[in-house]
């Protein structure tokens, strides 16, 4: 179960529930999440009884602690949730619960002036200023990391990429300090938080000046984390994000059999752009090249993207190229 994920339990809760219900269930999501659900129920096959019965006793648990706070709030769920299952239990189904519903933390601060809630954390601990960054949407997490002074910068983004699962006591001892600060009040509870993902999402959206000073300084003391969110700035499937000339300078560099691998396994919009670029000779020995390598493995697919990537990565880091994300003004390495 600890391996699944929130959209594997999904739909195998619409599958065990039958056709009928999950119809009325999926007639309430939007197209997005319908898309993802009906991708997901096409890869199942067998779903052991066992794994049937532990989805349906989460979802039960979940159902019942989310009635509870509806009906007395947070607090009142945690404490009969307590006093009926154990206090280990208990916070496990909570941090479950605020993980699959609306009840977020730090929600008092969600649609704060960033001004105001950068002058609130001036001087509290990396940590603690990385704990609420992660529970803020990127936009407004990046305005603050942004606003926050040059030192303090690299090491919240090193904590909030390494940031993994969080006590929710620790959450909401954080949420009472800055309620005081803040007109309005909302609690919380939180599991995972975080990451990798949320700093590159922070990253993509901060000013060029900001990203360079939290790199410089990640590179230089943390290389392999550094390196890690280098790789997730920039994927494949972002190459239709650069201009023709980019492009071309980037193809002067890759050998043709890479970069017939690296098609392999892309899109159609990809494809299109990256042939577009070429001359029709190249286009002619590209199409050959992929002709005959016939089906080609995952791992030499995704080997050779990033063959790709670290060429791009290096013409922009030289200034040859220019890779413009999260608006006209702002750049990524």
């Amino acid at each position: 179960m600890q391996n699944l994920s929130g959209l594997q339990k999904a739909v195998i809760l619409l599958i065990t529930l039958g056709t009928e219900t999950s119809a009325k269930v999926i007639r309430c999501l939007s197209e997005a999440e319908i898309d993802q659900v009906t991708a997901e129920m096409a890869n199942v096959n067998k779903i052991p009884a066992e794994i049937r019965q532990e989805v349906l006793k989460e979802f039960e648990e979940l159902f019942h602690a989310h009635g509870l706070f509806l009906s007395g709030g947070l607090d009142y769920a945690k404490e009969v949730l307590d006093r009926a299952l154990g206090n280990q239990k208990a916070m496990e189904i909570i941090g479950r619960l605020v993980q699959n519903s609306s009840v977020r933390p730090f929600e008092f601060v969600r649609k704060a002036d960033p001004k105001h809630l950068t002058a609130s954390i001036q001087g509290e601990h990396p940590q603690t200023i990385a704990l609420i960054l992660a529970h803020l949407l990127p936009e407004r997490a990046a305005m603050v990391l942004s606003a926050l002074p040059q030192d303090v910068q690299p090491e919240v983004a090193k904590r909030i990429a390494l940031m993994g699962q969080v006590n929710p006591e620790i959450v909401r001892e954080i949420e009472e300090v800055l309620k005081r600060k803040f007109a309005n009040f909302s609690t919380g509870a939180t599991a995972n938080v975080g990451g990798v993902k949320t700093i590159v999402e922070v990253l993509n959206r901060v000013d060029h000046g900001t990203v360079k000073t939290v790199m410089s300084m990640l590179e230089t003391n943390e290389p392999e984390l550094a390196e890690t969110i280098k790789g997730q700035m920039f994927v494949f499937e972002d190459i239709v994000q650069l201009d023709d000339r980019s492009i071309q300078q980037v193809l002067r560099q890759v050998e043709i059999r890479d970069l017939a691998v690296s098609l392999k396994g892309a899109s159609d919009t990809v494809a299109a752009k990256i042939k577009k670029n070429m001359s029709s000779r190249a286009s002619a020995m590209l199409k050959e090249d992929m002709d005959y390598m016939g089906p080609v493995r995952l791992r030499d697919v995704e080997e050779g993207q990033q063959k790709i990537i670290k060429i791009i990565r290096q013409l922009e880091e030289s200034g040859e190229i220019v890779i413009a994300r999260g608006g006209q003004d702002e750049l990524i390495y």
